[in-house]
């Protein structure tokens, strides 16, 4: 096994609830030889706005290289994520579900991707024209996999943009997240006159989503 040290990250790249170290360990705990598994985490692509994970067990002898590894619970875990998966899984941390009811695992992932990765995007008419445009036909599709949106607001005399969030996205703890890392980006890269994206989503109301 070879052993990666982290490039400007600290040892841990996801940490791990207490909870859901609880749930981890029992899992494997049923595998055959569990002391020889490491929980292997790797970011495998885009799912609208958020990143698709896979979590799985792998015996610590037979990891590639090319991995960070780190243990948590006083070394109670090992875990292992790819290179390419670091800075993208950064910060993020391996949970129970908040919603009552709700079973797994989830990651709560700070990092968001670029939703206009590798698209050309061709913007013509006033400003407002143009923030509708982007969000209608690169920005919401993506969402729609949430069963939320994302619509303009307004424009002010400043060049200031308003969105808020709807659908399933108004009520996700995430949603604002999404809007400043994401969608916030996407406007400010792809219309330069714009000052400033400002978040207009009142996030007390809706209803919390099922968000994994």
């Amino acid at each position: 096994m070879s052993t990666t040290e982290s490039p400007a990250h600290d040892d841990v790249v996801m940490s791990v609830s207490d909870a859901a170290l609880e749930t981890v360990l029992g899992i494997r705990a049923e595998e055959p030889d569990p002391e020889s598994l490491l929980l292997r985490v790797a970011i495998t692509g885009i799912r609208g706005a958020e990143f698709t994970y896979d979590l799985g067990f792998e015996p610590v002898a037979d990891l590639a290289d090319g991995h960070v590894v780190y243990t948590v619970g006083e070394g109670a875990l090992t875990v292992a994520v790819p290179e390419d998966s670091v800075d993208r899984l950064a910060g993020a941390a391996l949970d129970l579900p908040a919603t009552a009811g709700q079973t797994g695992l989830v990651i709560r992932n700070p990092n968001r991707p670029d939703p206009l990765a590798g698209i050309s995007v061709e913007l013509t008419g006033e400003l407002p024209e143009k923030v509708e445009t982007l969000l209608a036909e690169h920005i919401n599709p993506g969402l729609a996999a949430h069963g939320g949106f994302a619509e303009l607001v307004g424009v002010d005399d400043d060049q200031n943009v308003y969105v808020k969030m709807g659908g399933g996205c108004q009520g996700c703890s995430l949603s604002a997240a999404t809007l400043q890392e994401g969608i916030r980006k996407a406007i400010m890269e792809n219309l330069p006159e714009v000052r400033e994206v400002v978040d207009a989503t009142d996030h007390a109301a809706g209803e919390n989503p099922f968000y994994t």
